[in-house]
C-alpha cells in the first residue's frame, strides 16, 4: 500500500498509552518514514520491546493509534497481521534459530510457504543471503557451533527470506565482541543502503545507532523526551538525555 494522506509515515504512534503493573508507553508519539531507520534508545523496562511488539500486532495499546505499512493496525485482526507480517518482520535478540536444522535449512525454511520458489531458485536464494550477510561458509553448520552474533547474523538472512520491507532489530548488539558488533552494524547499514528497507532498532549501543540511525527516540519512565535527528541529541538539555551521553562517553574513553 502507497502512503496516503492520512497515514503518510511507513510507521507512526500517535498517542499510544500501554500499561501493564505501571505505565510502560505515555503518549508515546514518533513515526518511521519508508527507507529510514529509527534507533529506540533506554534503559531496561522503558517500553522499547513493548515498542516492537505492537509494531508487530503482537501487543495492542490501550489507547491511541499504531500505523504500521501506511494501515492502522490498531484494531487488525489476525488474518491482517499476519499480512502485514509479510511486510513487516524481526530479528530476535535470542535469533530464535531451529537448533535441529543447518544454517542453510533454517533460511530455507523462510522459503517453504513461498510459491514462486523452485527446488533450483531456493538454493541460489540462501546462498545469496548467506553471502550478503558474510556467512556463506556457514551453510552446513548448526546453531549450536555459531557465536550469538553470527546466530543474529543468521537471523537476518532468514528475515530477508521473506523479501520484508521493513526490519525490526531487538537489540542486536547485545552480548557480542566489539569485532563482531562492528560487523552487524556494518551489515545494518549495508542492507539500508542497497535494500532500501525501512528499520527500528531497540539498542543501548550508542555508537551503532550513530552509525545506522537517521532518528533516535528516547525513552524514559514511559515517556518518550526526545525524538528526532541524532545529531540533535547533543544539543538536548534534558538532564537524563545528558546523563545517558556522558555514561557513552566514559565507556568510549
Amino acid at each position: 500500500m502507497q502512503p496516503s494522506g492520512q497515514f503518510p509515515h511507513y510507521i507512526e504512534f500517535r498517542h499510544v498509552y500501554k500499561t501493564f503493573d505501571k505505565p510502560v508507553l505515555v503518549d508515546s508519539n514518533f513515526h518511521i518514514d519508508a527507507g529510514q531507520t529509527v534507533a529506540i534508545i533506554g534503559r531496561s523496562g522503558v517500553g522499547k520491546s513493548v515498542s516492537l511488539g505492537h509494531i508487530m500486532g503482537f501487543l495492542k495499546p490501550d489507547s491511541g493509534q499504531v500505523i504500521v505499512a501506511h494501515e492502522d493496525i490498531t484494531h487488525f485482526d489476525e488474518p491482517d497481521l499476519r499480512r502485514i507480517r509479510k511486510k513487516v518482520t524481526m530479528v530476535f535478540q535470542s535469533g530464535a534459530l531451529f537448533d535441529s536444522m543447518t544454517v542453510g535449512e533454517n533460511i530455507e525454511f523462510s522459503l517453504e510457504l513461498r510459491d514462486d520458489y523452485n527446488e533450483q531458485n531456493k538454493e541460489d536464494v540462501v546462498q545469496g543471503l548467506l553471502d550478503l550477510v558474510d556467512l556463506g561458509e556457514y551453510r552446513n553448520v548448526y546453531p549450536a557451533d555459531l557465536s550469538t552474533g553470527f546466530k543474529r547474523a543468521v537471523a537476518i538472512a532468514r528475515a530477508l527470506a521473506a523479501q520484508p520491507e521493513c526490519i525490526l532489530y531487538d537489540e542486536p548488539t547485545t552480548m557480542v565482541d566489539p569485532i563482531m558488533s562492528d560487523h552487524l552494524g556494518n551489515l545494518m547499514l549495508r542492507l539500508k543502503n542497497q535494500l532500501h528497507l525501512t528499520s527500528a532498532v531497540v539498542t543501548h549501543d550508542l555508537e551503532l545507532m550513530r552509525k545506522v540511525a537517521d532518528s533516535v527516540v528516547i525513552l524514559h519512565k514511559g515517556e518518550i523526551i526526545y525524538f528526532g535527528p541524532v545529531r540533535g541529541l547533543e544539543q538536548s538539555d534534558h538532564p537524563h538525555i545528558q546523563e545517558f551521553l556522558a555514561m557513552d562517553r566514559v565507556q568510549l574513553g
